[in-house]
């Protein structure tokens, strides 16, 4: 990751200010203050990952507080942040919710007033992430801040290691390979988020729980032909009765959820330069249909032409 700043050389007298200037000259939205009296190190590193902003933080014990104003000035309004921890204990808060995070928990923290709390020798990765994203499956982020999720639950520790990895990786993948994990890797924590919020809530909102697993699951696995209603229901445990009712009260139904999102990712899909190299055919089986011809059919009845006409008329109106 490339080295933004680096509290090694810098007189200890001063190296604290220093460090606060930083971060505030990266737009980390932060009031911090010392925890102890000893020495204080730090270290921000940047890098991206396909469309996504990575940073990783490593720093000695300090409180963060980030305030209205603050985040007013950042104009992320559109993002929420994921933190991995990989090192140290932390102490997070946010929306009448805390957390202690350990190494390989996850987290989330939207861009509301929150306060943070770092062990010495504490470090974290940060990812960036559109909160339409999220909320589009899982809901309002309300539900979810300063939840910590641990490698205790499955879903999460496929979730970590898959990131982990990814980062470590980053410099050896083209750019629309990254572009390609990234997306996986959001998917991924989107399902982890819905196996946590299953674990925490009450019994009565149950059946949205189970409603947004299912539509994570689907995120996940839009490019496996074989998934449909009886195989959705098999993988978020409930019988496909339940989940026909659950659906259906929310005014959908599961066939029509699991089309519908394959014909938007493959919509997108057709007017994105880095998919430009793929036909038809496969970018209709990566989005799980099972031959071109169902695609074409299902696709010129949502938008009035074909695939082909449609990426031809993108492709003509891109400057």
């Amino acid at each position: 990751m490339e080295a933004l700043f680096s509290t090694e050389g810098l007189n200890p007298l001063h190296s604290f200010r220093q460090w606060r200037d930083a971060i505030s000259g990266w737009g980390v939205p932060l009031e911090q203050s010392r925890l102890d009296d000893g020495p204080f190190t730090g270290k921000l590193e940047a890098a991206r990952l396909g469309p996504l902003s990575l940073m990783r933080i490593t720093n000695s014990a300090i409180r963060s507080e980030a305030t209205c104003e603050q985040i007013q000035r950042t104009g992320k309004d559109g993002t929420v942040v994921v933190i991995f921890k990989l090192a140290g204990v932390s102490m997070l808060g946010q929306d009448d919710r805390s957390a202690v995070q350990r190494p390989g928990d996850m987290v989330v923290i939207d861009h509301r007033p929150a306060t943070h709390e770092s062990h010495a020798g504490s470090q974290a990765l940060l990812l960036e992430l559109p909160r339409e994203r999220l909320e589009s499956v899982l809901g309002s982020t309300r539900l979810y801040t300063a939840m910590a999720m641990g490698t205790d639950v499955a879903s999460t520790a496929v979730t970590v290691k898959f990131v982990h990895e990814l980062v470590r990786l980053r410099a050896q993948l083209d750019p629309e390979s990254a572009a390609r994990m990234a997306s996986i890797g959001v998917d991924l924590i989107v399902a982890s988020i819905a196996e946590r919020l299953a674990l925490e809530v009450s019994r009565p909102m149950q059946g949205t729980v189970v409603v947004q697993r299912a539509k994570a699951y689907v995120e996940a696995h839009l490019g496996d032909p074989t998934l449909d209603p009886p195989h959705l229901a098999a993988a978020v445990g409930v019988s496909l009765r339940r989940l026909q009712e659950l659906f259906h009260a929310r005014g959908q139904h599961i066939s029509d959820w699991i089309w519908h999102r394959r014909l938007e990712v493959a919509t997108k899909r057709l007017t994105d330069p880095g998919c430009v190299h793929l036909s038809i055919g496969p970018l209709a089986f990566g989005c799980g249909f099972a031959n071109q011809a169902h695609f074409s059919r299902r696709f010129k009845e949502r938008h009035g032409m074909t695939p082909r006409e449609y990426r031809q008329a993108a492709l003509v109106s891109t400057p």
